[in-house]
């Protein structure tokens, strides 16, 4: 497989079985790639991961009106993903070694796909800093002023319409 492939990918409903590693994903892309964001302070980090713990993931994966889903290879998750039977679009983290491989579109892809399972027409998220241009050039529009998450200055409304289901 190529380095710059997402083919070899799967993505799957995460089980509660999978936290540890999901939890790796989620701690590693914040910390590695959101410096935009929460610019090395550790408050503003350690806000931001205190509910990225196994216990609190595997909840999530077991909790109703809502998707939690993973981007595997092999035996490796590589990215995170979750989305509200309302379309909204709660986690979107890729591991760092990871990115620029297509995988966060193509997890995109799939929890958008999710959501319109779910009789949605309209996805909406919060983006951050680090995120912005990646949704926008998903078709993401902003959707109001920034509102800040964790203590940082960054959170961005977005909103996309999307292909009503047939």
């Amino acid at each position: 497989m190529s380095a710059t492939s997402a083919e070899n990918v799967t993505i799957r409903d995460a089980a509660p079985g999978d936290a540890v590693a999901a939890c790796r994903v989620l701690r590693e892309s914040i910390s590695s790639l959101c410096v935009a964001d929460h610019r090395d302070d550790p408050a503003i980090l350690n806000a931001w991961l205190a509910n990225k713990t196994p216990e609190i993931v595997a909840a999530w994966a077991a909790q109703k009106g809502s998707s939690l889903l993973l981007a595997v290879e092999g035996d490796a998750v590589l990215a995170v993903g979750s989305v509200t039977d309302a379309g909204e679009i709660t986690l979107n983290y890729v591991a760092p070694d990871a990115r620029f491989r297509g995988i966060s579109r193509a997890l995109l892809s799939a929890l958008e796909g999710r959501a319109a399972e779910r009789g949605n027409t309209r996805c909406a998220l919060i983006s951050t800093e680090t995120a912005h241009r990646f949704y926008q050039s998903a078709g993401y529009v902003d959707d109001g002023v920034p509102k800040g998450k964790f203590g940082t200055s960054s959170g961005y409304p977005m909103s996309k319409q999307m292909v009503a289901p047939r």
